[in-house]
């Protein structure tokens, strides 16, 4: 019955708050959010939270207003692991965490955190809260909500059956060696150079291989949702070829123009002009068409493809697993757990 919090203190702060109109997700608000958390951990049962370290501070501050009388019930630690203020810290924390005997892991970040959280957290499962920006695979939620959900995952109170989804993911291959993943999409860019890393130019985009995006999603995936919806639960994914600004675009398949509107940031609608695009399966490969290139993984620029190399994407469906926050409290509810006899 135990849990772990991954709070990135970066998260909510990138260069779209100049080009775009995202508001910053503080991190003094990421405190009140850990503490409602807290509470609803500790309600389900859960008696052990690990903490990650960080450089703001996160487990100093939000248990500075538990004492007395509010005092939390269940133990909450320090994970011992040095920490480097990156990304690297996410993955590690997720590790040793699960090798501490963690049931369930509460991320507080964007898709781009809960890509690395992935990378260590094996088939332990998370609990993905958004405060990022362009969010598809975390998720907004009531602290106290999330918390309660996540606590009736870690306790096994409510079945797996119930509670978790598995989701999709991409393998990103580079001259025939997996190099990285992606949670949500991989897109190749017509830069050489990594700068700010989140994608924000969208013309420099020339491919999009997504696992999923919907009407509703901003972002990249709300091209694939204006397009051609994929939820997280289809086994399929989707590959788009962008054309470049004032190339003539049509469907190979309907031969007309395809100018796909999509919500691409806070307060950014834009026109995108979508060549042509065919859906993949799990297993599948698609090539990389567009070298050199940089490869953004959900959202953040990380893999630099030379002029001689040779990149894939592979759509899988052992991605990692997700609590299902409606689902669960709906099993409990009918389980009566929440009704004290």
């Amino acid at each position: 019955m135990i849990a772990g919090i991954i709070a990135n203190p970066a998260s909510g702060k990138d260069i779209r708050r100049l080009v775009a109109h995202a508001t910053v997700f503080d991190n003094q608000e990421k405190v009140n959010l850990i503490r409602r958390i807290l509470l609803g951990l500790q309600a389900a049962g859960v008696q052990r939270v690990w903490f990650m370290p960080d450089y703001f501070g996160f487990y100093e501050r939000a248990l500075d207003v538990f004492s007395g009388e509010n005092q939390l019930t269940m133990e909450t630690k320090l994970l011992p692991m040095q920490w480097k203020a990156n990304q690297e810290d996410s993955q590690l924390a997720a590790a040793k965490m699960v090798e501490m005997g963690v049931s369930c892991l509460v991320t507080l970040g964007g898709d781009g955190t809960n890509r690395v959280v992935s990378k260590g957290a094996g088939e332990v499962p998370i609990m993905p809260v958004s405060t990022g920006t362009n969010n598809v695979f975390s998720v907004m939620v009531e602290g106290t909500i999330a918390g309660l959900a996540a606590g009736l995952v870690a306790t096994g109170a409510v079945e797996q059956e119930y509670s978790l989804i598995q989701t999709k993911k991409l393998i990103i291959y580079m001259n025939g060696k997996a190099v990285d993943i992606a949670l949500i999409d991989a897109v190749v860019l017509a830069e050489q150079f990594v700068g700010s890393r989140a994608i924000w130019d969208i013309g420099k985009i020339r491919q999009i291989v997504a696992t999923c995006g919907e009407s509703f999603h901003i972002g990249i995936a709300a091209i694939v949702g204006a397009l051609h919806p994929i939820n997280k639960r289809e086994a399929k994914g989707i590959n788009l070829i962008i054309s470049e600004s004032g190339e003539q675009t049509r469907d190979s398949t309907q031969g007309s123009s395809i100018q796909v509107k999509a919500a691409v940031g806070p307060g950014l609608i834009r026109s995108v002009p979508v060549r042509s695009y065919e859906l993949i399966s799990p297993g599948q490969k698609v090539v990389v068409r567009h070298v050199p290139c940089v490869i953004a993984v959900d959202g953040e620029r990380e893999i630099f493809v030379g002029p001689e190399d040779c990149a894939e994407v592979e759509l899988v469906q052992t991605g990692p697993f997700v609590v299902d926050v409606k689902s669960t409290l709906n099993r409990a509810a009918k389980k009566g757990l929440f009704i004290n006899r």
